[in-house]
């Protein structure tokens, strides 16, 4: 900069009117001179499971701009922070523009051919000596379904290894059991509409003002709709943002969810609440689930569990069952859980016993976490066939080894290893390859001791990203993958509807898609590449046959094709020729549960303990989440300058009274220790929302690593990990040992430990566990 152009600025007369210069856009009114687009290209967002329809802004040939659609159904114009600044990550200095092979050490650029072949001998050498179920493979939930597809295909049918599993089970998993084993199939039931025209909303588990804020919008507009306002109940732990929109606030003691439901069951029943006709016709197991509520859940006991008093519990649910039109919703909170299956499954008992199902306004409904969570639970070939279909059937293997072409016998019996029981394979030796797909397990899986310990063992570590993550670092091999704007496909969003990414930029320098990826590594494999992609080179290709796998089945693409995708603003499935549009509720009166009789499921589920407790060493429970600013593990938004600046850090939050006991204030930094491991530097925030005894930390970040202390214990049905509960210890410089409780302080929560042994000892006497052996849940 001159001396002159410095004077300016120092007085002021320089006001940068170039390079602030505002010029009309005929698409989107005044946008910024320096980047006007040439062209705006309609897209899908590629972060989380809301499905928000955008422009992206073109120039150059590189991405500048990111906007709302104002014609899509789903966010109507508006994003949330991190897709306004979604173009910013395209060409972010953590890209991987080529791909990469370790030699001496250190991971350089090679060719495709180099990286192909030695990743492709390795194995093959790998499968030879030890078996085909020692490669591995991790997937995501940010691909597109197309591609998604093409993984899964190759993986199961191509490499012929079952071990196989999505990063989702970290997340969604809960949710696709729970829905199973209560209606015979996944697949949310209900709508985004449904939020604006329900009377009562019940959000348990959800913070959806950080995580999923544009479903505000639809919660707003339910007063047009309805012309009233909805009762919005939130219940959780913690009085998050979403707990100040609300009409009634339910903090229970964490964990106590499972309990909260079934109590509340327990008060419809006795005062005669329940929907008779509707549990009638529409349900089974009605007698053996309410012998089993009112037991085992009487009002004063889930009182003690939760810490909500009597009183409150029959406001609830005298609220919820009055309702004309009554929808719940849940997140992490509820999945996120060694009892997250059950849990789903109790909110959807709720649901069913008061006829809430199937109408307007009323749904159970799960709000998914990426972008493409659904997309592979549908045709990613990890927990079910595509298509919704089940190893263990005959008839499924037989019927899609007959639409693709493929011999029945090279279709899995089973699923293999899910998630973590890859990672204790890798520990024990019995898996020696593991390829990882656009997904991070260096931060976002639990006991990272264990999972770091494991991963030195492996004979070959390959990672495809379009991003230099934290396992990429450590790799053997690093596949470079194209990522959003730069390739063509669907994702699907939470409420079923497929929606339409197209490309907008050419991919970075020598990086491919992530199907391009697949299809030109399964030639590395005789005979692989004709059997599984003969006629399948394009997106378009692959969806063709995705249409044909799912023809008939409650995922049923066949009545869709990219262009009516993207006329409608995406399509909810199933789509047919009897619903041309799309169907945006599922198992309404004309639609029968994908169950034997065609009827929901009434299921007694039981709440248990966490097996790890507060005590005097550990006082505390810790809780975890997300933040508005930060995705995943920010791999993506951690490049992008005013995400970063928003919250470049994790922080704890603590209440002012064990603040005091640490003798510290908001700015001070702290540790926090458990069993497990210990993470410093944390930086503090006394804040009023959160409990003396509980404590809460963003799982976003690599340096301060909270999964280094979360618990390695997982829902024995989905095999999600329990993130969200633990003990801790905290340790300021004042107080270096940490807060110091008696055992009678640490009141709240084990007062539901103490009704929990009572009910066991109850459960021994009526023998009520053995109808929990009962149930079966395709996998």
């Amino acid at each position: 900069m001159s001396l002159i152009d410095k004077a300016k600025n120092f007085l002021g007369l320089d006001i940068k009117e170039e390079k602030y210069a505002l010029v009309d856009d005929p698409f989107f009114g005044k946008v910024a001179k320096a980047k006007a687009p040439d062209e705006w290209v309609r897209s899908t967002c590629g972060y989380c499971g809301v499905g928000c329809g955008m422009y992206i802004g073109v120039k150059d040939g590189e991405p500048v701009y990111s906007k709302g659609d104002p014609k899509h159904p789903v966010n109507m114009g508006t994003l949330c922070p991190k897709g306004l600044s979604e173009h910013q990550m395209v060409r972010a200095d953590n890209r991987v523009a080529r791909p990469r092979l370790r030699k001496n050490g250190e991971l350089l650029p090679v060719s495709w051919e180099e990286a192909f072949s030695h990743t492709a001998e390795t194995f093959k050498r790998i499968q030879r000596e030890h078996g085909k179920g020692a490669v591995a493979v991790i997937s995501t939930g940010q691909l597109l379904t197309e591609e998604f597809y093409a993984l899964g295909k190759f993986v199961q049918l191509g490499l012929e290894t079952s071990n196989y599993d999505g990063n989702t089970t970290l997340c969604m998993a809960s949710a696709v059991m729970g829905y199973k084993q209560t209606f015979g199939s996944d697949g949310p039931p209900g709508c985004y509409e449904d939020f604006s025209k329900a009377d009562v909303i019940l959000l348990i588990g959800a913070n959806i003002a950080d995580n999923h804020p544009i479903l505000k919008l639809h919660i707003a507009r339910n007063r047009k709709v309805t012309g009233k306002k909805p009762t919005l109940i939130v219940v959780d732990p913690r009085k998050s943002k979403t707990s100040q929109m609300a009409d009634i606030f339910v903090p229970l003691n964490p964990r106590s969810d499972l309990a909260l439901i079934n109590g509340l069951c327990y008060i419809i029943m006795e005062q005669g609440w329940e929907d008779e006709a509707f549990i009638r016709e529409r349900t089974t197991g009605y007698s053996e689930f309410k012998k089993h509520i009112m037991k085992h859940y009487p009002p004063q006991e889930v009182a003690h569990i939760t810490g909500i008093e009597v009183k409150t519990l029959y406001e609830l649910a005298r609220t919820y069952a009055k309702a004309d039109a009554a929808m719940s919703a849940w997140t992490m909170g509820v999945n996120q859980s060694s009892i997250g299956t059950d849990t789903v499954s109790a909110i959807c008992n709720l649901a069913l016993i008061t006829g809430n199902l199937g109408r307007e306004g009323a749904a159970p409904m799960s709000i998914t976490g990426q972008c493409n969570a659904m997309g592979t639970r549908e045709f990613g070939f990890t927990s079910s066939i595509p298509g919704y279909r089940n190893f263990a059937s005959a008839e499924d293997r037989r019927d899609y080894a007959r639409i693709v072409g493929v011999p029945e016998e090279l279709i899995p019996q089973a699923r293999g290893y899910a998630y973590p029981q890859i990672i204790e394979a890798i520990d024990r030796g019995e898996i020696k390859a593991l390829w990882v797909v656009a997904t991070n397990p260096l931060v976002s899986y639990p006991d990272q001791n264990q999972l770091r310990s494991a991963l030195k063992k492996l004979d070959l570590l390959v990672v495809q990203d379009a991003f230099m993550s934290d396992t990429a670092q450590i790799a053997d091999v690093v596949f470079a993958a194209a990522t959003w704007s730069e390739k063509e496909g669907c994702y699907t969003n939470s409420e079923r509807r497929c929606n339409y990414a197209r490309k907008a930029v050419e991919p970075l320098e020598e990086s491919l898609s992530d199907l391009d990826i697949v299809l030109e590594f399964s030639k590395y494999f005789e005979g692989k590449h004709e059997l599984l992609f003969k006629d399948l080179q394009s997106p378009r290709d692959l969806f063709e046959e995705i249409k044909r796998v799912s023809a008939g089945r409650l995922c049923d693409y066949s009545g869709m094709n990219y262009e009516l995708i993207e006329e409608l603003g995406g399509i909810q499935w199933p789509c047919n020729e009897q619903a041309p549009h799309g169907t945006p509720r599922l198992y309404g009166e004309e639609m029968p549960c994908p169950t034997p009789d065609g009827r929901a499921r009434l299921l007694p589920v039981e709440w248990k303990p966490l097996s790890e407790m507060q005590c005097p060493g550990l006082p505390l429970l810790l809780n975890t989440g997300r933040t508005v600013e930060q995705f995943h593990t920010r791999t993506k938004t951690g490049t992008i300058g005013i995400l970063d600046a928003l919250a470049p850090e994790a922080w704890v939050e603590i209440s002012p009274t064990d603040a005091a006991k640490l003798q510290v204030k908001s700015g001070d930094r702290i540790s926090i220790s458990g069993t497990r491991g210990r993470v410093e530097n944390v930086i503090v925030k006394v804040t009023e929302t959160i409990r003396s005894g509980q404590i809460f930390v963003p799982f976003h970040f690599n340096e301060q690593l909270i999964n280094a202390v979360t618990i390695p214990e997982f829902d024995p049905l989905s095999f999600e990990p329990n993130y969200k509960q633990c003990a801790v210890q905290l340790h300021s410089e004042a107080v270096p040992e940490g807060i110091a409780y008696e055992e009678e302080e640490i009141t709240g929560y084990l007062e539901g430990v103490k009704s929990a042994v009572a009910m066991e000892t109850m459960k021994e006497r009526t023998g009520s566990e053995k109808v929990r052996g009962k149930r079966e849940v395709d996998g």
